[in-house]
């Protein structure tokens, strides 16, 4: 499912910048982004770990190597909620990263 979220955020990403597809994009980040920190959730009460929060589930995602970059994510945390024109800007550097744990998690399978 993250794989799918994810494609609907880059073809939302891929049209040209207007107030309704700036929208969509927003919307459909904050969707890979509840479903990403969700799926690290799970994935680590699967092996045994536990994380309750957004923050605690980037940070075993680091520290377990699903994810390579802790700040980036801890960025996409801000970026998640006072959602803004600038951040439109970032969301394809999101969208990359959020493309890198749906990999790695796949690859772990």
């Amino acid at each position: 499912m993250l794989h799918q979220t994810l494609d609907r955020l880059g073809d939302a990403l891929a049209e040209p910048e207007s107030t309704i597809t700036r929208d969509a994009a927003i919307q459909r980040f904050e969707f890979c982004f509840e479903l990403a920190w969700r799926t690290i959730q799970e994935r680590g009460r699967d092996q045994g770990l536990d994380c309750r929060s957004p923050k605690g589930c980037f940070k075993l995602a680091f520290k377990t190597g699903w994810v390579d970059s802790e700040q980036g994510w801890l960025v996409m945390l801000e970026d998640r909620n006072p959602m803004a024109r600038d951040v439109f800007s970032r969301l394809a550097g999101h969208l990359s990263s959020l493309r890198s744990l749906a990999a790695a998690l796949t690859a772990e399978n």
